[in-house]
């Protein structure tokens, strides 16, 4: 049978996103509509609001959709409240119980943002988007790399980074294949190893079921490569240095005398590697662990094809960047985090719209305005 359009109020909603995408542009709103976030904003009503009748003057899944907008149009708040049209307002749900329109002021999307949410509440938000993302999607490799959030020239409050000659801070962001799961913001010289660890216990957090976790030479690390494989169960793809080589406490008849050396801790040389290596790990032997996992990885003459995978952080990076403000130009030191945060998790809401509406590509938003 047929879907078929209905109409509220004078203004038209499909019943599919497709019939959306097949025009040459169409509204953000109407994207958004098709998405499904009730259980993210009961979560917002439950922990961060009080129970105050007055807090839920206006839906919250709307005042989430609005941010999203405010994000995607690159606009102020008060620009993005002026620039809703009537039947955008009701593809948002902006009306109430008698059917009229019903927007909140760019002052109360400003406080929603900053001051109900905070940087806290964006936090927990971004967790939620990430599992809900990795309950729609079978994808079993994952990644992580930096990339720079950059500010003016004459910004005296950013560091200037060398490798990209540019003032900045740093966005640290895992992906489950193009999909953005986590990230972290960092100052712009912040060393990339030691934000690793983060991301692992928020994977591990999400319950999260990949084969690999890859990252380039900024990550390189025996720790790092311990701790991808204990926690997430999951193989560590780390870029190593040309002149890398077989470290002796790695092999395995170093890691049997370990294992012997605690026999009174209940060490089994007898048991299988995996087994040993949780021995060890459970022990403090971490960087042993680290040393057989690089090592299994340097002998490996597959290694640089699982490393390729690698390759898709920077071009989502580039299309993150394009599709929402994410740099800390014109941004007030103490609200740079806040600000990073936003458009990462604004960025997380379209993607999971697209995984929610079945859609290919993640271009898809590229016809909307």
């Amino acid at each position: 049978m047929t879907k078929k359009s209905r109409e509220y109020k004078g203004v038209l909603f499909e019943e599919s996103i497709e019939n959306y995408l097949n025009r040459e542009s169409a509204s953000i709103c109407q994207f958004l509509h098709f998405l499904c976030i009730e259980d993210i904003s009961k979560y917002v009503e439950r922990t961060l609001y009080t129970n105050k009748s007055w807090h839920f003057k206006y839906n919250v899944s709307s005042m989430i959709k609005l941010f999203i907008v405010m994000c995607f149009r690159k606009l102020s708040y008060e620009k993005t409240v002026s620039s809703l049209t009537e039947e955008e307002a009701i593809l948002l749900s902006f009306y109430d119980e008698n059917g009229f329109i019903k927007l909140p002021s760019g002052k109360t999307l400003h406080h929603f943002v900053k001051y109900r949410l905070g940087e806290d509440g964006l936090k927990e938000i971004m967790m939620l988007v990430g599992e809900k993302i990795l309950s729609l999607t079978q994808i079993k490799e994952a990644k992580i790399d930096s990339t720079p959030l950059e500010a003016s020239r004459y910004d005296k409050h950013a560091d200037y980074n060398p490798h990209y000659q540019c003032k900045m801070d740093k966005a640290h962001i895992t992906m489950v294949g193009t999909y953005p799961i986590f990230m972290t913001h960092t100052n712009g010289n912040a060393s990339d190893s030691p934000e690793l660890i983060k991301h692992i216990e928020a994977l591990k957090e999400m319950n999260v079921d990949i084969d690999f976790y890859s990252a380039d030479g900024g990550y390189d690390s025996f720790l790092n490569h311990a701790d991808i494989w204990y926690h997430l169960n999951a193989r560590p793809i780390i870029s190593y240095s040309s002149n890398a080589v077989i470290n002796k406490e790695g092999e395995i008849e170093r890691i049997d005398h370990w294992v012997n050396k605690m026999w009174k801790k209940g060490g089994d040389i007898h048991a299988k590697i995996e087994d040993k290596l949780k021995f060890l790990y459970k022990n403090g032997r971490y960087e042993q662990i680290g040393m057989y996992l690089r090592n299994k990885n340097i002998r490996d003459n597959l290694f640089m094809i699982f490393f390729k995978k690698r390759g898709e952080c920077e071009p989502e990076h580039r299309h993150i960047k394009h599709t929402v403000k994410f740099d800390i130009r014109e941004v007030r030191v103490e609200s740079r985090e806040l600000y990073s945060l936003l458009s990462f998790v604004a960025y997380q809401f379209l993607r999971l719209t697209e995984l929610q509406n079945c859609m290919q590509g993640k271009n898809s938003v590229g016809r909307f305005f």
